[in-house]
């Protein structure tokens, strides 16, 4: 405790906590909601390892601060929905890729779980690459 307070002596706690905080912070792409993700994951399974992969919409991103910072995601399986929540600076996960952005009238949470299931709401915001081409 001596040694913690001779090294941080002129921090704030919130600042020592940023700092520690620090070391356990990934690169991660931006994730909003309303984006397709890729989420590998890491599973153990008794001695051995293997990387999941879930292909899910985001519903919700919500932190306190950025070491707490989640994700909601949802999926359509055969006739039902599935929703899984992750820590994106767990580590458990490997990778978070985007793949698609979506564009809709609204993102308040029960707009999103019934406009999954229509799918024809979905309007996928797409790059102009002839513009781009150009320059």
């Amino acid at each position: 405790m001596l040694v913690l307070k001779l090294i941080y002596n002129n921090m704030t706690n919130s600042d020592l906590i940023k700092k520690i905080q620090s070391e356990f912070i990934k690169e991660v792409p931006e994730v909003r909601t309303w984006m397709e993700v890729e989420i590998s994951q890491i599973i153990k399974e008794w001695e051995k390892e293997r990387i999941q992969k879930y292909k899910w919409i985001v519903i919700k991103t919500a932190w306190k601060s950025a070491l707490e910072k989640t994700i909601t995601v949802r999926k359509k399986v055969w006739a039902f929905a599935v929703e899984k929540i992750f820590a994106i600076h767990s580590p458990t996960v490997a990778s978070i890729e985007v793949i698609r952005k979506f564009k809709v009238r609204r993102k308040h949470i029960g707009y999103i779980r019934t406009a999954i299931w229509k799918e024809g709401k979905l309007k996928e915001i797409k790059k102009d690459t002839k513009k781009s081409e150009k320059k």
